[in-house]
């Protein structure tokens, strides 16, 4: 629901949101209170010391406050919990609380500054269990107070004061302004919105230099952050509450979905995939060693410090000289460790890192007979602005026909490679060496978007070069560039890798969804997030709530979903899903250019059940599959594991191992889905 209204302005938290907060810290205050009580009562007639007359006083005081202030916070937990995300009117009364709550710090401020006083001055000859109990109120009201400055940080809206008069009565305030003056309302607040997002990039990246480069990247990406969030009105756990409803029912249609609704790709055959995973399980390793030795480290961590410390700290030889570079540092010991190659099979290796500017190294390898090209994906700040940079940009490329344009931030790394590469003079000495070997280019994440446009660009000097591209972003390129990238390069996604399905109208997507879901789910926030918490940890049988994913059960629904007052009722994304109830999304609230994934995409799934204990063996299958398969975000706790690249590398080990067994179970069991 939109931010609680307090102290005449708007926060970053929900009426909704105070039942965990105010729980934590009613059990604490129950403590407190019944630690006080027993002290009192043990000293009750015995306060002869100096100051014991200010002690007895001094806890008869921290009682009576305790007790107002456990009170007040079992009010706030009992209403915070009332109604649903989107119905509000149970919780009207939370404001009131508040402001009680708020009132009630000040003479808990005095009363933490007259013990310090009294522990400091006048605790001389009185006992030290009430000496310590005493100073133990003082240090735990001081850690409160410190807590809740942090807490009003947190939740501090830059926006609440402007946002204030938009969305207190905003039906009101939008229906009485004329249509240019409302979007002229609009405009400013987005003007503003986005100046907010390039402040907080700014505070971010405070570390970064501020060249041209860096100021034109946090205002396009504070654009496009103020542009996705200007029509919703949701504070983060009611984002974190849509997504677990909609991981719940994912699950559920994932558990009835038959085998024919998985959308494969008919054009290539289980020949062209099993000779495409050879290929790709060989390059991997390649696309792995392009991070250098942080994720040598990572993947050896007890093995990798050891075998890297020599070369890393010893003196470097003549062998170091040969290979051209810059910044190679630790990352060329970790390289020859991750692929198995010699020093003289290097030709140039760059670690300089920049915004649009990635690192990269060329190699021969002489069991593939090709000079090969390793992209690195994302590791650094610099290299996460370079993801940011979302927009599309042109990219003509010859032979293309149709609209080719693509991700912003990867074009202009696959630019500045391509430069580096052909202006430079490094592929020609490459093939000075080894004429007749062809040209493969590999990558992982951000490397492998940025390697498959470099390849579209080099495509018609090196007509026989292929691209296997790991990972790579939803968001990349045009339909056009896409058709044509089928010629040259293989993507691999596994699983429910969140970084393949990522791109802005998919966002837009998912934000409709999680829009629709939370106005449509009749539990307080509460119950969906331990229910959701349960559910990520361990599993059972996916929530049936009533929403509209399923069929519309208005019925069941005991409350109204919206208050007059939500922004809700004004958002796009949220009218955009009203006469849609397959959540697909409409081309005319679409403000971004579709783009797509690279070239032919192997899909490689976990075969078995969905959860499986940590030290049981993994068993995998792969398919061809169509680029629609990855048009949605699949929320998941693996979302994010999935797209390691480690956990990549160790799944197409896994099908190379079952391939080489013919007697593998979930071969023969799933073979119509050619499975491997």
């Amino acid at each position: 629901m939109p931010g609680i209204v307090a102290f005449g302005r708007r926060w970053g938290i929900a009426s909704d949101d105070l039942v965990f907060p105010g729980a934590f810290e009613l059990l604490i205050r129950v403590l407190w209170w019944i630690g006080t009580l027993a002290l009192y009562i043990i000293h009750k007639g015995h306060f002869e010391c100096p100051g014991g007359a200010v002690l007895h006083r001094y806890l008869v005081v921290l009682l009576v406050l305790l007790g107002v202030i456990i009170l007040s916070l079992c009010a706030i937990v009992y209403v915070s919990a009332q109604g649903t995300i989107m119905n509000s009117g149970p919780r009207r009364s939370v404001p009131a609380l508040v402001y009680l709550r708020a009132l009630l710090y000040v003479p808990e401020f005095v009363l933490a500054c007259l013990g310090a006083v009294w522990v400091n001055e006048e605790s001389g000859g009185c006992d030290r269990a009430a000496v310590a109990a005493v100073l133990g109120a003082v240090i735990s009201s001081w850690i409160i107070f410190i807590s809740m400055a942090i807490g009003v940080v947190v939740v501090f809206d830059p926006l609440g004061s402007q946002r204030q008069g938009a969305t207190v009565g905003t039906g009101r305030v939008l229906r009485d302004m004329e249509s240019s003056e409302s979007e002229q309302f609009l405009q400013r607040a987005r003007s503003l919105a986005a100046r907010v997002w390039e402040c907080r990039l700014r505070l971010l990246c405070c570390c970064l230099p501020p060249d041209d480069n860096h100021r034109a990247a946090f205002s396009n990406i504070g654009q496009l952050f103020s542009s996705f969030f200007s029509d919703t009105d949701l504070v983060v756990s009611d984002i974190a509450a849509g997504l677990a409803l909609l991981h719940q029912e994912q699950d559920k249609m994932e558990q009835t979905r038959t085998p024919e609704e998985v959308q494969t790709d008919i054009n290539y055959s289980t020949d062209d995939l099993d000779v495409a995973l050879e290929s790709a399980t060989h390059w991997m390793r390649f696309a792995e060693a392009a991070y250098g030795w942080p994720l040598y480290v990572y993947s050896h961590p007890f093995t990798g410090p050891c075998r890297l410390t020599a070369d890393c700290c010893g003196s470097r030889g003549e062998q170091y000289d040969m290979v051209g570079g810059e910044n190679m540092g630790c990352h060329f010991t970790s390289i020859l460790q991750t692929t198995g190659l010699q020093y003289r099979d290097f030709i140039h290796i760059s670690y300089h890192n920049q915004i649009y500017e990635i690192p990269f190294y060329i190699a021969l390898d002489h069991k593939k007979e090709a000079v090969l090209v390793a992209v690195r994906g994302t590791l650094s700040l610099k290299d996460v602005l370079t993801d940011l940079s979302a927009e599309c940009e042109n990219l003509p490329i010859e032979g293309v026909s149709g609209a080719c344009y693509a991700h912003k931030g990867m074009c202009q790394a696959a630019g500045y490679l391509y430069r580096r590469l052909v202006n430079d003079g490094i592929l020609s000495q490459a093939f000075s060496i080894a004429p007749e070997y062809r040209l493969v280019i590999v990558g992982h994440s951000l490397g492998a978007g940025t390697a498959s446009l470099l390849a579209a660009l080099l495509r018609s000097t090196y007509p026989t070069l292929q691209c296997y591209a790991f990972s790579p972003p939803g968001g990349l390129m045009s339909k056009a560039l896409a058709e044509y990238s089928r010629q040259f390069v293989v993507s691999v996604v596994l699983g429910k890798d969140l970084v393949p399905r990522l791109s802005i109208p998919n966002m837009e997507d998912l934000k409709r969804r999680i829009l629709k879901i939370v106005s449509n789910c009749n539990k307080p926030k509460y119950r969906i997030l331990l229910q959701g918490c349960w559910y990520e940890m361990f599993g059972g049988v996916p929530d049936d709530s009533p929403t509209e994913l399923d069929i519309p059960r208005e019925e069941e629904l005991s409350r109204p979903l919206l208050g007059g007052d939500s922004l809700l009722h004004h958002s796009p994304s949220y009218h955009s899903l009203t006469s849609d109830p397959d959540f697909s999304p409409s081309p005319t609230h679409q403000t971004h250019l579709p783009l797509y994934l690279p070239g032919r995409i192997i899909y490689i799934t976990e075969d078995g059940p969905p959860r499986r204990s940590c030290w049981s063996q993994a068993s995998y299958r792969s398919e061809w599959a169509n680029e629609m398969a990855f048009r949605s975000v699949l929320i998941s706790p693996r979302m994010l594991a999935d797209h390691m690249p480690d956990v990549v590398h160790r799944a197409l080990q896994g099908l190379e191992r079952e391939t080489q067994n013919p007697l593998c179970p979930s071969a023969q069991s799933n073979s119509h889905l050619n499975v491997i």
